[in-house]
Formats: C-alpha cells, structure tokens, sequence
C-alpha cells in the first residue's frame, strides 16, 4: 500500500464500501513493507545461533518455501480480488466450517505482527538512555514500557483511520526507506569487513540438519519473509486487481528474498572472530541486543550505528501500520462470510472498517501481556501464519477440478505438482517451529471456534440472514489434520518426545499431509455450491466465469 496514481481522475467505490484506490506498486509496496521488517534487525543473529554459517540454507530453504506458497496465492488472488481474500478461499472451497476455521487462523496472525514490530521497536530503543527503562533484563516489558507499546499501537490505528489514502503516503516513505537501509548496510560493512574465514572456522554447520531444519520456523526465517499476502489481503481496494495482484505477490517475494539471504551472508563474514570464538551457540559481542547496529559499532562505523537504531523505529513501525490495516480488512472478510458481526464489515466515511481497526487495537495490547518479547512471539506467529497460508494450495486443487471455466488472469505453471508441494512445505514448517509452540498454538485455536462458533450458533438460532451455512461434510479432513499435526509434533524431536527420530518425521509429514491434500480436494464443495459462495460476494471486476 503505497503510491497512488493521481492520473486516476477519481477514486472508485466498491459496493461492499471499499475504495479502491491502489495500484500496482501501491500493493508490492504493502507487501514488501511488511516482509521487511523487525525480521531483518534480528533475523540473521537468531538464524546463525540456532544453526551455524548453514542458516545460509536455512533461508534458502525458507525462500523456497514462501515462493511456492505465493505462487499459489497469485493466481487465486487474480482469480477472486476481494477483501482479506487468505481468508475467504477457503470458504468457497469447503464451506463454512473451514472457512470459519482459516478465517481464524489468518485474523490470529495479523492482529498479533503488530505487537511483536512494537516490542522491536523498544528492544533496538534500549540503546538510548530515555528508554532504558522500557524492558527488563529478560526483555519483558516494563510498566512504563507497556504504556508506551499501547501508544505505540494506538499511532497504528489512528494512521489507518485517516484512510488508504493517507496510509498509503505514509507507508510509501516508509518503505524506500526500509529496503534502502539494510541494502547499505550490506554494502557498506560489506566492502571493509567480510572475513571469508568465518564460515568454516567454527564448523559450517555444527548444530547439523536438525539446526538448519529448526532455524527456519524457530529463529524468524519464515517470521521474516512473511507479509507477500497483504496485497491480496488489499484486492478490495485495488484498480486492477487481476493485473496487478500476482506481479505485487511475486515481486514482493524475490525483493524480500534476495535482501535477507544477503543479510545473512554479511552477517556472518563481518563478525570478528572473538564474537563466536566458544561456538556458534554462544555468540556474543557489545551491543548483541541490537545486532545490526551493535555490528556497525563494532567495526568502527558508528553514524552507520546510529542509522540502524533510527532504523529500528521505522522498519517494525512500517510494518505494524500495514498488520494493522490487514487485521481490520480480515475481519471485514470474516463478517462478510457470515462468521462475525456485520458491524465488523461497516465502513466510514474514507471506506474504512472502523470496528475491526479497534478490535486489532485491544488484541494487541491483550498479547503484550502473555508474550512480552519479541523471540517469545515469533514462533507462534510463525505456525499461525503458515497455518492460513496452508488453507491456499487446498482451495486452489478444489478450484482446479471444480472451477477450470473461471478467468485466471495469473496461470500457475505445474500447478496440480506445486500444489501439494506447497501444502507439504506449509505442514513441514508447522512442525519445525516446535511442540512447545504447536500446543499453545492449538490453546489460539480453540479459542477461535468459542468466539465464532458462538456467533455462527446464534446467527443461525435466529435465523439472521448473514447466518453462515457449516458445511461439516466438506471440512471433515480439517480435524485429522489440525489433530494429526499436534500428535506428529508431540511425537518428534523439535521439542517434541523425540520418539520419530530425524527424516523418518519428514517422511510421516510428508505422506501425512499429501493424503490430507487429496481427501479436502475429495470432500469440497460442489461447483454449484462453490460458484454460489462467490456471487454472495459482489466485487468489482470479478472475472466472469
């Protein structure tokens, strides 16, 4: 969300009360925006700690990963430009149980990124005196810290109720200047500091494949490269959604991509030796609580220090805005489904959902309570991102059998091989980010299908209009996957029993997850079903079908 044509004569409204006022680069601006952010200030020290010189292959793994789940995502995104579409593909796919159920997941995951870029925020901000006092030594915040995380997301909110417009303009300036500093900073330490020794002095990879596997889900890999769907979480308010959409995702993907895996190659030749001289694990050097500027202080350049700390404001604040506004349109999806109170789809007078935008308000300052730091929340984040990405390559193989007539203005290549390829991956990086945080995860879970299948129950008990139709038949694969996913994990070795050792768990996921992937596509909606759940929805510029 970002630049704004002004050669458009005047702004169109969608009937749902949506502006679409954004273009091409407005949209990979949103999504770069928000893959560049707190992730790059920590991503590549946490990376290195947890596997070593390899984290490089953690992150090409990593990219990998998030490449074939966007590709996925760009042909659907050209296909249905609605609102908070991560939402919705699933609804249409198999109705109102797993449309409810990824409804979920993708509202869980943006309402808690902007908590985690504000408790980024303060931890870089402890280097100045005045915040100092904002944390404690375990990084929890303070008291006076927590009132300054609530103002913080309280300037999140009110930026998004001046409307796309304003926050277009503020995410533009924000953003070239989010992809210019990391990109000097690998330059510029790079050219006086890059010690080719540093990647096998130590041992390339001394935590082994189970340090690179783990570095990808627990150390903000995945964390970081997150944020490519806040384009089609925008496809409301975009002018031309089927042009622009899939060239947003993909771009903003192989931007994000190419700048964190240079990241963490400098990363490591920079160091001098003494920081990891008693083993990776144990890295240490002044200034490590902000790693990228504690580096440049380190290597004697100072005002390149000082720029990082600025940085450190602007790159997780950026990213927080954009959360902010992606939590409101999800919520406008999920009401627009049936699952939520209509009042979460109304809209002011500059087209913006006003209730959800408080609603993301309070979630945020609730998680600053139960996860005070910024590693604390990065895990969970993780599976709950990639657990609604997931939903994705599901409702794309439905759409595949169901819907070949419709107009797709972006054709996957090999998509009936990527496909399931993509739901494999998003199942593997579930589990590599661990039990501990899987169970917690489910404890999220749970909690969602109290609060909106309370509002389901009653919306159908009075027979509202809006009342969702649960169509169990067609979601019956979702609670042997959900469950299947919890007893895998408990039984592995990521924080796990331990009792699948090694491969063999990469195995059992994989043929796990490929038998769920063709049951869903088995039991889905029908095309009569599916094409109706989509003319309830009118957009503009919905391809013909």
């Amino acid at each position: 969300m970002a630049n704004v044509d002004h050669a458009v004569p005047q702004a169109t409204r969608d009937p749902s009360g949506l502006r679409r006022d954004v273009g091409l680069i407005g949209l990979m601006w949103a999504s770069v925006g928000s893959i560049i952010g707190s992730g790059w200030l920590y991503g590549a020290q946490k990376a290195v700690v947890a596997a070593g010189p390899a984290a490089i292959i953690s992150w090409v793994i990593g990219a990998v990963a998030i490449v074939l789940l966007a590709l996925v995502h760009a042909e659907l995104g050209g296909m249905f430009p609605v609102a908070g579409g991560t939402a919705r593909y699933p609804h249409y796919a198999f109705g109102g149980l797993a449309g409810m159920s990824f409804g979920w997941f993708a509202w869980l995951q943006a309402a808690t990124v902007a908590p985690i870029e504000v408790e980024a925020m303060i931890g870089y901000a402890a280097h100045w005196h005045f915040a100092q006092g904002f944390q404690h030594a375990d990084q929890t915040l303070t008291p006076s810290g927590f009132v300054v995380a609530v103002l913080l997301m309280a300037v999140f909110v009110a930026v998004n109720f001046f409307g796309v417009r304003a926050l277009a303009h503020t995410n533009s300036a924000a953003t070239w200047w989010k992809i210019a500093v990391p990109l000097g900073a690998i330059f510029i330490i790079a050219a006086g500091h890059f010690h080719g020794g540093n990647f096998t002095s130590e041992g390339f990879a001394p935590f082994g494949a189970k340090g690179v596997l783990s570095a990808i889900s627990g150390s903000g890999i995945i964390f970081a490269l997150l944020g490519f769907e806040q384009a089609i979480q925008l496809a409301g308010e975009s002018r031309n959604p089927q042009r622009d959409l899939p060239r947003a995702t993909l771009g903003s993907v192989a931007i994000g991509a190419v700048i964190y895996i240079l990241l963490q190659v400098v990363f490591i030749a920079a160091l001098p030796h003494s920081a990891f001289a008693h083993g990776w694990a144990h890295l240490n050097f002044p200034g490590i609580s902000g790693p990228w500027a504690g580096l440049a202080t380190l290597v004697g350049l100072g005002w390149l220090a000082v720029v990082l700390y600025v940085d450190a404001v602007i790159s997780p604040g950026g990213t927080g805005l954009i959360y902010t506004t992606a939590t409101s349109r999800v919520s406008f999806g999920l009401a627009k489904n049936g699952y939520a109170p209509k009042i979460f789809a109304q809209t002011d007078k500059r087209g913006v959902p006003w209730f959800g935008l408080i609603i993301s308000f309070v979630t945020g300052v609730v998680c600053f309570l139960p996860f005070p730091s910024w590693q604390e929340l990065v895990g969970f984040i993780t599976s709950a991102s990639v657990l609604m990405y997931a939903g994705a390559p599901l409702a794309y193989g439905v759409f595949s059998d169901r819907l070949p007539h419709f107009a797709r203005p972006y054709r996957l290549p090999a998509g009936k091989v990527i496909s399931p390829l993509s739901f494999v991956v998003a199942s593997l990086i579930i589990y590599w980010s661990g039990w501990d945080t899987l169970w917690r995860l489910g404890i999220a879970i749970i909690l969602g299908y109290v609060l909106l299948g309370s509002y389901a129950w009653y919306a159908t008990s009075k027979e509202l209009p809006d009342a969702p139709r649960m169509d169990f038949k067609a979601a019956q694969w979702l609670p042997v996957y959900l469950l299947g996913m919890g007893v895998i994990s408990w039984l592995g070795g990521f924080g796990g029993s331990g009792k699948l050792p090694l491969w063999w768990d990469i195995v059992v996921i994989a043929a796990f997850s490929v038998g769920i992937y063709y049951w869903a596509k088995a039991s889905a909606s029908g095309t009569e079903e599916i094409e109706r759940s989509i003319d309830e929805v009118v957009v503009v510029d919905m391809p013909a079908h």
